[in-house]
């Protein structure tokens, strides 16, 4: 029996986290959760929760899995690094996607828009491994069908990053308003749960039976729910267009033949039904681009993962080069949890 660590560090990494949980139960393991942060109230009554830092060196995990940028180096066993989200381009170029912190010994890329380039970083720093093997956080997208739909009219998901100068909140809020005070389709609001929350204030100001705002740390109900989605350059738009649904977007960093993008809020209604029309064209182009970020549709990804995690464990962690000192992001990781000793 294996024993496998959780690590928390933000609220979405529940969700992420979650379905890799629910394969180690149903593989016989055992698994425990750490909490970086005030989350321990989203925990469910059956999950384990380790407090402190001998704790966790008391439980000795095989692995830590890591829906984040940084994990405690002094943690027993590999880091595996599962990603929190898409390679949402919100830059000009992808480096903050694929920079190497040189905490992780395994990463477990989604698909073959991230792999290819991950192994090449592995190949130049030898520190560390690559697998493909999809992302957990889509496993309960395809584990069974989505639940009946609740409204007759279109469901419409209105989502925006965190990010101010990338953000359609704002600038869309009146827009949005004015169009679901039409009642012509039914709004679900979610923000990312770093959202500013000056602006999540203005939009429960002006929910109504057409328009209602959502904090959840599982967002996979709300994208069965909606019909398309409006968003800005969000990670959460990839997750949509796995369905096989379209995702209009405002003033998209780099927008792609796969999404209706504008760039005014005048445009958004017109947008919208278009989107919900669903053109060929349009559809191919989503279909083709999600094959290339994410071809598995089976809801296996997490147990791929624990695959993947095991055969390094057995065969690869050995090969590895040694990390590099790392010192500054260790003593941060140290001081954080008020830990200073060096083994």
């Amino acid at each position: 029996m294996r024993s496998y660590l959780l690590f928390v560090s933000q609220l979405y990494a529940f969700s992420i986290l979650r379905p890799i949980q629910k394969a180690i139960r149903q593989r016989g393991d055992k698994v425990a959760w750490f909490m970086d942060g005030p989350w321990k109230k989203y925990l469910k009554t059956d999950e384990r929760v380790l407090e402190t830092v001998r704790a966790v060196k008391q439980y000795n995990p095989c692995a830590v899995l890591v829906p984040g940028n940084v994990v405690p180096d002094f943690f027993p066993g590999v880091k595996v690094e599962v990603f929190h989200g898409f390679n949402a381009r919100k830059r000009k170029s992808s480096r903050g996607h694929y920079r190497i912190r040189g905490f992780f010994d395994l990463y477990c890329t989604q698909g073959p828009d991230t792999t290819r380039y991950f192994q090449q970083l592995a190949q130049k720093y030898g520190f560390f491994r690559v697998i493909e093997t999809g992302w957990p956080k889509m496993d309960p997208l395809f584990e069974k069908p989505p639940p009946r739909k609740e409204s007759k009219r279109p469901v419409v998901l209105f989502t925006s990053t965190f990010t101010p100068r990338l953000s359609a909140a704002d600038p869309l809020r009146k827009t949005v308003r004015n169009i679901a005070a039409t009642g012509k389709w039914k709004w679900i609001v979610n923000f990312h749960p770093k959202m500013d929350r000056s602006v999540v204030a203005r939009y429960q100001a002006i929910q109504s039976d057409d328009l209602r705002l959502i904090e959840t740390d599982d967002t996979i109900p709300l994208l069965q729910k909606a019909d398309v989605i409006v968003s800005d350059t969000s990670s959460i738009i990839s997750e949509f267009c796995l369905q096989q649904k379209p995702a209009v977007t405002f003033q998209n960093r780099r927008p792609g033949p796969h999404l209706v993008n504008i760039t005014d809020p005048s445009e958004l209604a017109a947008a919208i039904e278009y989107a919900l029309s669903k053109p060929q064209t349009l559809m191919a182009a989503i279909r083709k681009y999600t094959q290339h970020i994410h071809p598995y549709r089976d809801g296996r990804s997490s147990f791929r993962v624990l695959e993947a995690t095991n055969r390094f464990i057995e065969q690869e962690y050995q090969n590895l080069a040694r990390k590099p000192l790392n010192l500054l992001r260790r003593l941060k990781v140290r001081k954080q949890l008020g830990y200073y000793r060096w083994v």
